[in-house]
């Protein structure tokens, strides 16, 4: 377990909420879609500038993905193709894939949230990242235009989503992930039923009270469902802010569970 003493600042309202965009739009973020919250402020929306839309932004995302994508060239230095799941703004996708230019990347979210991501994407996007697909982890085809991916990466979704939502998550990474592939969880987690900073304890009883089916998990849980799904944990790193990055590999002979 690694322990890192950086405080979380605020717990913006992270839940079904309507943002006016030029006084005139109103997009609804539906509950459980999987924008990054930890950090100084809610997703929003910018200007990014004269002649192109208003797009949804995530102070959180911006501040966290340096130090992710410097982990993920390490471990998807071989993988060719990367499924993300819960893209949330998308400001991640279009980041990791302007500087992980080797990789063909997917982005996801919810239907319900899926307009915000698809404005980023379409307004940002490099040559390397696909167009968003709307995507439920508890659907029972995933649909995907791949038959399997050898890179699978998620951050800020397992404490948003309830716990049979995370084991549909995990089910579904064992039937997409090919052999060999690594999957990259980024996220805040328990051990031993012990936070790693008092904040992350504040955190979670925020979260809780917002919405009792979500809250903070516990390694040792994911660890076993990720074990299920035919996993073997590789490394958990410890990230920024309380963080932490859990990385899984697929092996050959491994068999993922229904």
């Amino acid at each position: 377990m690694r322990i890192l003493s950086q405080h979380v600042t605020g717990f913006p309202y992270r839940g079904e909420q309507t943002i006016t965009v030029l006084s005139s739009t109103r997009i609804t973020l539906f509950t459980r879609s999987c924008f990054p919250v930890r950090g100084t402020g809610a997703p929003n929306f910018n200007d990014p500038g004269a002649g192109t839309p208003m797009l949804a932004f995530s102070q959180a995302a911006e501040n966290n993905k340096q130090p992710i994508m410097q982990e993920l060239g390490n471990w998807f230095a071989a993988c060719h193709t990367v499924l993300e799941i819960g893209s949330g703004t998308g400001q991640h996708a279009v980041f990791f894939a302007q500087n992980l230019p080797h990789l063909i990347w997917q982005p996801t979210e919810l239907p319900g949230a899926l307009a915000p991501l698809a404005a980023r994407i379409s307004a940002q996007a490099p040559a390397n990242l696909r167009a968003p697909l709307a995507l439920d982890a508890c659907a029972a085809d995933w649909a995907l235009p791949m038959p399997c991916y050898d890179g699978i990466f998620s951050a800020n979704c397992l404490h948003i989503m309830a716990w049979p939502e995370v084991i549909c998550l995990f089910a579904g990474i064992g039937n997409v992930l090919s052999d060999d592939g690594i999957v990259c969880i980024y996220g805040p987690f328990r051990y031993d039923g012990t936070y790693t900073s008092d904040s992350n304890a504040r955190f979670d009883d925020w979260l809780r009270q917002r919405d009792g089916e979500s809250g903070i998990r516990d390694f040792e849980a994911v660890d076993a469902l990720a074990q299920q799904a035919g996993l073997s944990l590789s490394a958990d790193v410890a990230m920024p802010a309380n963080n932490q990055l859990l990385v899984w590999r697929k092996t050959a002979q491994a068999v993922a569970h229904p």
